[in-house]
């Protein structure tokens, strides 16, 4: 049997200079002082609402995130996790596993742990400070920033709703090369609409502010893997393939909300107008994360907006959508995997579960950059190596990765094409202006 290539080196602070170490050095401590300031302008809202146990609350979840302030800074140990929630004892085991990979190098730490651990943690301990001081325990420390997201990508939002809902119109007419050129539209809508993440900038604006589709044309040499021919060829056969008895479905894991979150919905909608797909099942997180991922409030509340919007294309998308749920044509569910540190290749083991419900889809498309370094292992990987072995063994259906790069990780490329961006842009990785639409079939 042929010897297992060894994995490489995950991305990790302990590498100075690196987009890692200035991530954990400089972003996360500012994500966690945006924080606390959020907690301190809701005080007068915590005492109306709960009296003075509100702003006892307050203190006690602003004190613990100053001390996790200063575990970050100092470098500290990663300690376990102190409170009961579900997923308390899976992330101590996982620390467990840290600890007996070092090897005697020193416990984890901020900047010695893989980056994608600690980064994932400092979610999970944020959260904790709330869950842990009700009566505050459901407050989402990062629900306004999304809010002002979507508001302030309102003409994006009209323009695509606009957009779409006049495709509708003529959906049945269009012939299959018109499909397959308006699929392809809308994916590149979702991939750009990926640029919009709250994490990446701490926290800072970052709507989308113009017709998304104006400038797509212009974007295409940016897509670095683009497999959307593969994605249409997989649809179009598994819609011949599938008799009446068997719906196709398709999965996508979000990512954020605002903008981002309605050009995934509008491309779930056309999968479903365009007979493409029968079914689309959306995965949020169960907890606030990465400062801008959809939760199920978001995702609900999202639609409700639309609804409600005096706008008459955004409250026919928003009713729509509405009713595709009542239907049971859209389905959002949650699940604690998504929120774990754990990368995809130890979902079937971690979550059995949820792996065995993403068998059953036709397609998972996975949006986002976390969820490519999930995907990959968040690891320095050689550029060429193909994005089926980055995968490590995680093949539950295909899948496609919809990410735009905010990450210095990229699986897959053609020899030399790496190399030839990196010489001309050294940030190529991290500024967010490349993508890839990169796709794997099953075993």
């Amino acid at each position: 049997m042929a010897a297992v290539a060894a994995l490489p080196v995950s991305l990790s602070g302990r590498f100075k200079g690196s987009f890692a170490y200035f991530t954990i050095k400089d972003r996360l401590p500012q994500i966690l002082t945006r924080v606390i300031d959020t907690l301190h302008r809701h005080k007068n809202e915590f005492f109306e609402e709960h009296g003075e146990k509100g702003v006892e609350a307050e203190k006690r979840a602003i004190s613990f995130l100053s001390k996790l302030r200063n575990e970050l800074q100092t470098d500290k140990p990663v300690t376990p996790l102190e409170d009961e929630l579900p997923d308390a004892a899976l992330w101590n085991q996982y620390l467990d596993y840290q600890r007996n990979l070092s090897n005697g190098n020193g416990g984890p730490s901020w900047f010695q742990s893989p980056w994608l651990y600690v980064e994932c943690y400092m979610y999970r301990r944020i959260h904790a400070a709330l869950a842990q001081n009700p009566p505050i325990d459901n407050f989402d420390v990062f629900k306004e920033g999304k809010a002002q997201n979507f508001f302030e990508s309102q003409e994006a939002v009209i323009a695509l709703c606009t957009y779409f809902q006049e495709l509708l119109k003529n959906i049945k007419d269009l012939d299959e090369k018109q499909l397959q050129e308006e699929l392809f539209k809308l994916l590149q809508v979702s991939l750009w609409g990926n640029k919009c993440d709250l994490s990446f900038s701490a926290g800072e604006d970052s709507s989308q502010k113009s017709s998304p589709l104006q400038s797509l044309e212009n974007m295409i040499p940016y897509i670095l893997v683009n497999d959307m021919e593969k994605l249409w060829s997989l649809l179009v056969n598994a819609k011949k393939r599938n008799t009446e008895k068997s719906n196709v479905r398709v999965d996508i894991i979000l990512d954020n909300a605002g903008f981002e979150l309605v050009s995934d919905l509008v491309l779930a909608d056309f999968l479903l107008s365009s007979k493409l797909a029968d079914e689309v099942h959306f995965h949020g997180k169960s907890i606030p994360w990465y400062v801008s991922d959809t939760t199920k409030h978001d995702f609900n509340w999202t639609i409700k907006q639309l609804q409600s919007a005096n706008h008459m294309w955004m409250s026919r998308c928003g009713i729509n959508w509405e009713g595709n749920l009542k239907k049971g044509v859209w389905v959002y569910r949650d699940h604690m995997f998504w929120t774990l540190p754990h990368d995809f290749s130890s979902m079937a083991e971690v979550a059995p579960d949820l792996y065995a419900d993403l068998q059953k889809s036709n397609l998972l498309l996975f949006k986002g950059d976390l969820n490519y370094r999930k995907l990959t292992g968040d690891r320095k990987w050689e550029y060429t190596v193909p994005f089926h072995q980055a995968l490590n063994k995680f093949h539950p259906a295909p899948l496609c990765s919809l990410r735009t790069l905010k990450s210095d990780t990229q699986a897959g490329l053609k020899p030399g094409q790496g190399e030839q961006i990196q010489a001309s842009e050294p940030e190529w990785m991290v500024n967010g202006k490349y993508g890839v639409v990169q796709f794997d079939t099953a075993l």
